[in-house]
């Protein structure tokens, strides 16, 4: 391991809970790596009205002033997707899109939540009967079995790779594929067939999935339908470490620290549930950055 892949503090996210992070975090010299893309956040596309703090601005201009206050401070950017989060006796383990394994004493979960329906009309009557928005916690359901996959990023094409194991007949469909040259060599030397520029607009079947209609008209019969958009989501990252989720099994639980159940880690802004306000996001992202800034420094300061 390099000094370059080791950070005290690696947040993951860069909206407004991560960069506001990244922010404190940097600001108390701890090194700080914010993974995400700012273009990726829902507050990016929106028109800011209701925080206190700006009047009426894009939420580009937002989060570009934000990175730039947070690269100031000291924090390093890295727009790439991460694929899993483990850990051994000492650090925490990010594993990145590239291949690269980065590790830090704390991690900071910011990655907002997926909104990732396709909303086609029987979708959510489907929902557990063949449609899924988890190919690693469904896709050996359906072993042997043909199925096919929504999206063009890592979750979707990593998760067509991890289908492998399960099924001999995969159909990969998306408008666009937006993956690193690691995942699109390893998606063009399978078996995987790949509809780019195409998109689903019916899902076939009332009990079960039983096929999918394509907008040019092709017809797939499968049994399964995965809706992947985007990157893999916090609560998927979260399972392989063993992160407790809220009640409704949706969000990340965290105490007034941000702190989930398990040591140097936090969570902060839409994962940990609504309302989706950029203040909220704001707030949580400073006490998160504060106490993971805190608990690394406690712990340099103890093992010295």
């Amino acid at each position: 391991m390099t000094a370059q892949d080791f950070y005290d503090v690696i947040i993951l996210g860069a909206g407004p809970a991560g960069l506001q992070a990244a922010l404190h975090a940097a600001r108390r010299k701890v090194s700080v790596l914010v993974i995400g893309k700012t273009a990726k956040s829902s507050a990016f596309r929106a028109h800011i009205e209701n925080f206190c703090c700006l009047e009426g601005q894009s939420g580009a201009e937002m989060l570009e002033m934000a990175r730039e206050k947070a690269e100031t401070s000291g924090a390093e950017f890295l727009e790439e997707d991460v694929m899993m989060l483990d850990s051994d006796n000492e650090k925490y383990i990010v594993e990145m899109e590239s291949g690269r394994e980065l590790n830090s004493y704390a991690l900071i979960l910011a990655m907002g939540v997926s909104r990732n329906s396709l909303g086609l009309p029987g979708e959510k009557g489907l929902a557990g009967k063949g449609v899924s928005y988890c190919i690693d916690c469904d896709g050996p359901l359906f072993r042997d079995e043909p199925v096919a996959i929504v999206g063009g990023g890592s979750a979707a094409v990593s998760g067509a790779l991890t289908m492998m194991f399960y099924s001999g007949e995969i159909h990969l469909i998306c408008k666009q594929l937006e993956v690193g040259e690691s995942l699109a060599r390893n998606l063009k030397d399978s078996d995987i067939a790949v509809y780019e520029g195409r998109k689903v607009v019916q899902i076939k079947g009332e009990d079960s999935v039983t096929g999918v209609k394509l907008d040019d008209g092709t017809e797939l019969a499968v049994n399964a339908l995965f809706v992947e958009l985007g990157a893999k989501g916090a609560v998927e990252l979260a399972e392989n470490l063993g992160i407790s989720l809220d009640e409704t099994m949706q969000y990340i639980a965290v105490n007034k620290k941000q702190e989930t159940n398990l040591q140097g880690i936090y969570a902060a802004g839409d994962i940990c549930g609504p309302p989706w306000q950029v203040a909220k996001s704001v707030g949580e992202g400073c006490v998160a950055g504060l106490e993971a800034a805190a608990y690394v420094s406690h712990r340099k300061s103890t093992t010295a």
